[in-house]
């Protein structure tokens, strides 16, 4: 192993625990005469975790036999913190025993030093005793530098994505003269509800990610029906809802669990608790939980907001609409749940308002 830097070495704490003053001075006089600069004494071994806990600590120089407390219940305090970088041990004791020596290499001490010592012996095992827990603190704080790193540039993935998908989701929904801020606030809704509803973190990010999607199927639609401007006949109302299956074959295909969740949502969205909606004509829970929660979010916004072909609604208007549509159009008890979340949900609103035309 290559030398840790001396200067690095030289300004390393050093805790010297020992009961006697005569031993603490002969070795501070030891380690200053090595060049080491920041050297703590302990005489009362009661007080050596919390002078411990005071800094980082870099090796500890520890005697075994102490009145009051034992350098092996010391040994055993500091394993029990369980400390990624506890420093090594180098026991000074007088006692030569080889249970003893055991007892406290099973604690966790590192080496021995048998009293009297060799003042050449003791500089050498300090100097490589230090050297490894340098090097080894070197390490961990570049582990955490680089774990830093790659949480800032996942973060920095994760936005870009974010922002992708719902530039992607309001492609479609420029196809259909619905512009501003509907993908956002019918995100960021969605996933209100769903977090109140029992998914995890990791779902709920899921979730603002893939609901943007709901309605990328419109692109597949022709223009003479989606930008129509008058009622639909029979026949272009079937083409329009094919854009939930046109949705669900554009993000079919991938097994990223954002994909898979969008695709669900696309294909699920437009379905109805009493079987009336489209495309499959699912029935209550044969509808995924995503596409009743998207369902709720989506049509709200959609109703109180302005659109080409109609004025926005009255906030309460639309709150009493969807109280009618509970066990109809939307799943019962999450409307339920909507309805107790309507403060956070008209905060989004204004979060994301759509600005002033």
């Amino acid at each position: 192993m290559a030398r840790v830097d001396t200067l690095c070495r030289k300004t390393a704490r050093i805790l010297v625990v020992d009961d006697e003053r005569v031993s603490l001075i002969l070795m501070e006089r030891l380690l200053q005469a090595s060049g080491y600069a920041n050297i703590v004494l302990i005489q009362d071994p009661q007080q050596f975790m919390a002078i411990y806990r005071q800094a980082p600590t870099d090796l500890i120089l520890l005697d075994i036999e102490m009145p009051g407390i034992t350098g092996f219940e010391l040994i055993e305090q500091l394993a029990a913190l369980q400390d990624p970088l506890t420093p090594p041990i180098l026991v000074l004791t007088s006692l030569r025993t080889r249970d003893c020596r055991l007892r406290a290499l099973e604690a966790g001490a590192s080496d021995f030093i048998g009293k009297p010592f060799d003042q050449a012996e003791v500089a050498a095992r300090v100097r490589n005793m230090l050297d490894v827990q340098l090097a080894h603190r070197m390490a961990h704080d570049q582990k955490d530098v680089l774990e830093q790193i790659v949480y800032e540039r996942t973060r920095e993935i994760r936005e870009t994505r974010l922002q992708v998908v719902q530039r992607l989701g309001r492609a479609a929904e420029y196809r259909d003269n619905e512009t501003g801020q509907h993908i956002l606030r019918m995100s960021h809704t969605s996933t209100l509800l769903a977090k109140h509803v029992g998914w995890s973190d990791e779902q709920c990010e899921i979730m603002l990610h893939a609901s943007p999607m709901h309605d990328l199927g419109k692109i597949g639609i022709p223009d003479s029906i989606l930008l129509k401007p008058g009622p639909l006949t029979p026949d272009e109302w079937k083409i329009m809802q094919t854009h939930s299956t046109i949705g669900g074959d554009i993000l079919s295909g991938d097994d990223s669990e954002l994909l898979k969740l969008a695709r669900e949502i696309a294909l699920s969205h437009h379905e109805k608790w009493d079987g009336s909606g489209y495309p499959l004509g699912l029935v209550a829970e044969e509808i995924p939980e995503s596409g009743r929660i998207v369902a709720l979010a989506d049509v709200f916004d959609a109703l109180t907001s302005v659109r080409p072909y109609k004025p926005a609604w009255d906030v309460n208007a639309a709150l009493d609409w969807i109280r009618t549509q509970a066990g109809k159009h939307f799943d019962p008890r999450l409307t339920e749940v909507f309805l107790g979340l309507v403060p956070e949900i008209l905060h989004i609103r204004e979060r994301f308002a759509d600005p002033p035309v």
